[in-house]
C-alpha cells in the first residue's frame, strides 16, 4: 500500500486546499494521511475550552472518511522555522514514509502557513540527512497547494486534478469541520463560507483545464510527454 502525505499548518489547510485529491487517493486504496503541525488549539478563541476535544473531533472526522490525521504540538503564531522545529517535523514526516506528498505554497498572508511550508518541504525532502540513524527515501513528487483568497500570494499552477467524482464527499467533509470549529451541527443544506469560496475556487480551476471540479497544484517539474 503506497502513502500520501498531506500536511498542513491548520487543522483545516489541507481539507480546504486538497479534500479531494485525498479522498481519491483512499478511493485508490492508499493510505492518506494528514499531518497538522499545529495540535494546541488553547489559544485560538473557536476552541477556547475545548482544545482536546476539538482536536479529536477532526481526527474522528478524518478517521471516518478513511484519513489519518495526525497533529504535532505547535500553538498558532507560537512555532517558527529553527532547527529543533525542523528535526521535530522531520522526525513525523520520517515515520509516515510517504510516497507522494503535498504541502502549503511558500508565499501566504497567514505566517503559519509561511512556516509550516518551510519546515514541511524541508522534512519531506531532507529528512534523511537531517536525523540520524534513521532510513528515509524522500516521495518522488512534492506538490504544493493553495490555501485560497486572502491567503496564498503568487501561486501558479502546473497540474489540475479533475475532483468531480469526490467533490459531493469532499465539501461535506469540509462543512462538517467548519461545524466542528462552531460547536454547531452540520446541515448540508446552508453551506458555510468556507464551503461555498472552495466552490468558487474549484469551479474555477475546473474551468481552467476543462473539467467541473478540480484541485491546482504546483510541482515545478518539468517533465517529458508525449503529445502526438
Amino acid at each position: 500500500m503506497k502513502t500520501l502525505l498531506a500536511l498542513g499548518a491548520h487543522y483545516d489547510d489541507c481539507v480546504f486546499g486538497i479534500p479531494g485529491i485525498l479522498l481519491q487517493g483512499v478511493r485508490k486504496h492508499y493510505r492518506v494521511v494528514v499531518l497538522s503541525l499545529i495540535g494546541d488549539y488553547t489559544n485560538w478563541a473557536p476552541a477556547k475550552g475545548r482544545s482536546a476535544e476539538f482536536v479529536e473531533g477532526a481526527r474522528r472526522l478524518a478517521q471516518e472518511r478513511g484519513v489519518e490525521m495526525r497533529f504535532l504540538n505547535f500553538a498558532s503564531h507560537r512555532f517558527d522555522a529553527r532547527l529543533e522545529n525542523k528535526l521535530l517535523v522531520a522526525r513525523a514526516v520520517a515515520d509516515i514514509k510517504p510516497d507522494v506528498a503535498f504541502t502549503l505554497w511558500k508565499d501566504d498572508h497567514h505566517n503559519d502557513h509561511v512556516v509550516a511550508s518551510e519546515l514541511t518541504r524541508v522534512a519531506v525532502r531532507n529528512a534523511g540527512q537531517m536525523l540520524e540513524g534513521v532510513s528515509y527515501q524522500p516521495p518522488g513528487r512534492l506538490y504544493f497547494y493553495d490555501n485560497g483568497p486572502r491567503h496564498t500570494i503568487g501561486f501558479t499552477p502546473d497540474t489540475f486534478v479533475d475532483v468531480s467524482d469526490t467533490w459531493t464527499e469532499a465539501q461535506d467533509w469540509l462543512g462538517a469541520l467548519m461545524a466542528l470549529k462552531d460547536n454547531r451541527p452540520y446541515d448540508r443544506t446552508k453551506p458555510d463560507g468556507a464551503q461555498q469560496a472552495k466552490e468558487t475556487l474549484a469551479r474555477y480551476r475546473g474551468a481552467s483545464c476543462g473539467a467541473k471540479y478540480a484541485e491546482a497544484l504546483w510541482l515545478g517539474l518539468p517533465r517529458v510527454a508525449e503529445i502526438l
